[in-house]
């Protein structure tokens, strides 16, 4: 057997989980597509607890829980609110806010809305991911608020994003963005480095932190035309002020940068991402909402100049 389908269109998700128990049963063939087995004895008969959804192996009494190792785990929210968010969070097309997740679901506490999003966030990250290939344009962005001083590689009160982007004929393929500390050289060819292919040709402008890159196993090119991820970043710029309304914290960038990512990578199939944010496809857990607040002394938060409220 394989794992189940994921639902193509608003009306077949609604058929398909009017309630828990559908729901809870599309997870355990997610989990066992072919049948369970017991991971200690390998036995493959159990018990069922209804009360705590575990399958008890009935040979040495292993109990595996339904939810282990998903962004579900340990939650005490209904599974078909959380599928209900893997839904809307994949499939419309400028994602949504936590105020809005909160609105829309119904829920009582916006940090839970935000909580569970960022959980959601955390699952669109794949572990090992293929690195970029071909030929790649990089280039940086700062986003945030503006403060006094120079403009630019030396301006304040920003966080500054590093971007790659593969191109596939005329059009952009695959993105990646990170934070990171500094333009120096060091930073960005291990940003590089960590996302592209070595003997890609890689397109970036003529700022010194790239001169390595010719020494460093890349085919270097300079110029200064990169229109892919200067579309890139652009659109990044208007999701994060149109969808979200520039109220993002600087130590959560970061997630918000993976969603993108995960959007624009996914931008042809958004329905097939419906079981990865969900952790069904490998063990990914989530953070904290203590977590996501445990920021080092001194760290804040952007402000978009256009909009300065942030939550």
């Amino acid at each position: 057997m394989t794992r189940p389908s994921f639902p193509k269109t608003i009306f077949e998700f609604n058929k398909w989980f009017p309630d828990e128990e559908s729901c809870l049963q599309f997870l355990i063939q997610s989990r066992w597509p072919d049948g369970f087995v017991c991971p200690v004895c390998r036995y493959n008969e159990y018990y069922w607890i209804a009360t705590r959804n575990l399958l008890q192996c009935k040979k040495c009494g292993y109990q595996a829980s339904v939810t282990a190792g998903t962004v579900m785990h340990r939650s005490h929210m209904p599974l078909l609110v959380w599928f209900h968010a893997a839904y809307l969070i994949t499939t419309q097309t400028p994602g949504m806010s936590a105020l809005q997740f909160q609105k829309q679901v119904g829920l009582a506490s916006y940090q839970t809305a935000f909580t569970m999003l960022h959980k959601l966030r955390a699952a669109m990250v794949k572990e090992g991911r293929e690195r970029l290939t071909g030929t790649v344009e990089v280039d940086e962005t700062y986003i945030g608020g503006e403060r006094p001083g120079p403009p630019g590689r030396g301006a304040l009160g920003k966080v500054i994003v590093a971007g790659a982007v593969d191109i596939r004929g005329k059009y952009a393929n695959r993105v990646r963005l990170r934070v990171i500390p500094n333009v120096t050289g060091n930073t960005l060819i291990g940003f590089i480095h960590d996302n592209i292919t070595e003997g890609s040709t890689i397109k970036t402008n003529d700022w010194g932190g790239y001169n390595r890159l010719s020494t460093s196993g890349y085919d270097h090119t300079v110029t200064s035309d990169l229109p892919h991820i200067h579309r890139v970043f652009s659109n990044l710029k208007t999701w994060l002020l149109g969808t979200h309304h520039g109220a993002v914290r600087k130590q959560h960038l970061q997630a918000y940068l993976n969603e993108y990512t995960f959007r624009f990578n996914r931008r042809k199939v958004p329905m097939a991402a419906f079981q990865t944010v969900l952790g069904l496809t490998s063990q990914r857990l989530g953070p904290t909402y203590k977590g996501l607040y445990a920021v080092a002394k001194g760290e804040g938060e952007w402000r978009h100049p256009k909009n300065p409220i942030v939550r």
